[in-house]
């Protein structure tokens, strides 16, 4: 009975060509942040289901606020001109009565349109926050309102069959050690809680057919391979339990992105439908943090012989691009791409590009002068995409795998004292992991949420000085945090940290060595000027300090 009365219920408009049969949601009163999925039975003509410009179906979305929103649905199964089934994959953002109506086009014409689905959108179940926004410089933020900021590092390919390293192919040809299923519980269980992801293929390539070299990937002539489209499933639902949140780098997909791709109506039309296909099947998800356009864009540009492709012509894809996304992508995710060192110009302008972005490898000491650069020009967040003491995949990291790490620990630190919502993410993850590197994580997590306690996601950089240490400090309302660090092979023994900050009354000092995961014995509590004497400090060694403020 439940389904005859839906079914009575649509009175849908149209004629023969396009009609809905039925619509049924997987709930009527789903939580707030609860994924709602709508199944819906229709008939209509088309070639290509996953070309809209040949059918399209759409939900169109009105909030308890008002607001109207638009998500795309995707073709599930079924042939043109009998009964085909479609997807909607919905989560709600905030609570209170919606109504979704659902629109069925062809050849670029609306032919059907069903009446409203009424959903009764409850609480949220303890524990969810929804979908992570820009707030500023420093953090994103939940639906919620809860504060957050990315511990983040690159684990943007599991292991491929066949690897191109000279000296790590065996290391990175190792599948049961290499894969979501296994870094990333290890990754969240260290403190993680931001990656960056590739789609490209040999890496979730729904686009493409064959030639995966990678052995998860099965070949097929359907549109948008199964067996890929299966797998990143799979990878979104583990990032949703693990309480990972992804920057999803799209790319081009199986096609070149050479000049014509920038600049052909056909081309464009392509890659709309290859977005919209992305958002309409895993755009309801908490664990896409953001939206990537592209890796190293300006390599990209250089990239063909014949020389560079115009600037002025990737910025104008990506401001149309940026601009389509933001029109179906109902749920407001952060939009991002990024360069590896060369600027386009009018590229940080976009305004559709929410994050600007870049690379930096050999020169990780500018990475916190680079952000505020960024971010004083252009007035968005900033994050570093990638970093690392080395990009030379022909080299042998182990013959200077000490300054690797060191390297690893304080990018970390760098980007935890910078305002950047996203720790900058280093490479080479399976060499780090292979290193035991995944436990640092631990101690970065634990400040970078005692940051966000303190100040509820409120930042403000002070001034430190621990001569000849370097020194980084940031006040979080009342209780100030100091990163120290030896950027020496020397011990640094009777090293005073001072800071210009006050927050008034007494205070305790805590130490954190977070190479060892440990916290020091504390200094005791203090009034007047923030100060500690007599610091030691091992060669290329680290501290951080907490002055919390004691309760009078």
């Amino acid at each position: 009975m439940r389904f005859l009365s839906i079914f009575f219920s649509l009175l849908l408009s149209g004629g023969c060509s396009g009609r809905f049969h039925s619509i049924e949601p997987s709930t009527r009163t789903p939580k707030l942040y609860e994924r709602t999925d709508f199944t819906v039975l229709l008939t209509a003509d088309y070639r290509n289901a996953y070309l809209q410009e040949e059918v399209a179906l759409d939900m169109l979305i009105e909030t308890p606020s008002g607001e109207e929103r638009l998500l795309p649905c995707f073709w599930v199964e079924g042939k043109s001109g009998a009964e085909s089934r479609w997807e909607a994959r919905f989560t709600p953002q905030e609570p209170g009565r919606y109504f979704c109506r659902f629109r069925l086009s062809e050849q670029g014409e609306e032919v059907a349109r069903s009446r409203a689905v009424e959903l009764s959108v409850q609480p949220a179940a303890e524990g969810e926050r929804g979908i992570l926004h820009v707030r500023d410089n420093w953090t994103l933020v939940y639906d919620d309102g809860t504060p957050f900021r990315g511990v983040a590092e690159n684990i943007c390919w599991e292991s491929r069959a066949n690897d191109d390293s000279k000296f790590f192919k065996e290391l990175h040809e190792q599948h049961d050690r290499y894969n979501y299923d296994r870094m990333l519980p290890l990754f969240a269980e260290n403190g993680g809680n931001f990656i960056r992801v590739w789609m490209c293929s040999f890496n979730f390539p729904i686009d493409q057919h064959d030639h995966f070299n990678n052995l998860r990937y099965t070949p097929s002539d359907e549109y948008y391979n199964p067996s890929a489209v299966e797998r990143l499933d799979c990878f979104v639902d583990l990032c949703e339990r693990l309480g990972i949140h992804v920057m999803l780098c799209m790319g081009q997909g199986a096609v070149p992105a050479d000049r014509e791709f920038f600049n052909g109506e056909p081309q464009a039309r392509r890659y709309m439908n290859r977005l919209r296909y992305i958002v309409a099947r895993w755009g309801y998800s908490p664990a896409i943090g953001m939206w990537e356009f592209f890796n190293e864009i300006d390599n990209i540009q250089h990239r063909n012989p014949g020389g560079p492709i115009p600037a002025e012509e990737i910025v104008a894809w990506h401001a149309r691009m940026g601009k389509y996304l933001k029109e179906i992508d109902p749920f407001g995710h952060p939009v991002t791409t990024s360069i590896s060192h060369r600027d386009l110009a009018g590229l940080n302008e976009v305004p559709s590009l929410d994050i600007n972005q870049k690379h930096i490898y050999r020169n990780t000491a500018i990475i916190p002068s680079t952000i505020r650069d960024y971010e004083e020009r252009f007035g968005k967040p900033y994050v570093i995409g990638e970093f690392g003491y080395e990009w030379d995949w022909s080299l042998n990291f182990d013959d200077f795998a000490d300054d690797m790490d060191r390297d690893f620990r304080r990018g970390l630190w760098y980007g935890l004292f910078s305002p950047t919502p996203v720790t900058p993410m280093s490479w080479w993850w399976e060499y780090f992991e292979n290193r035991g590197m995944m436990t640092y994580f631990r101690g970065v997590r634990e400040i970078s949420d005692r940051m966000l306690a303190a100040g509820n996601g409120a930042f403000e950089t002070v001034k430190a000085d621990c001569t000849p240490l370097e020194a980084m400090s940031v006040k979080c309302d009342r209780t100030l945090f100091v990163y120290l660090y030896n950027n020496s092979d020397r011990r640094i023994e009777g090293a005073e940290l001072t800071v210009g900050a006050d927050i008034g009354g007494v205070y305790a000092v805590e130490c954190l060595d977070p190479q060892k995961y440990a916290w020091m014995d504390p200094v005791g509590g203090r009034s007047g000027e923030l100060r500690v004497d007599d610091i030691e400090i091992e060669p290329y060694g680290e501290r951080i300090y907490v002055f919390t403020p004691e309760k009078q």
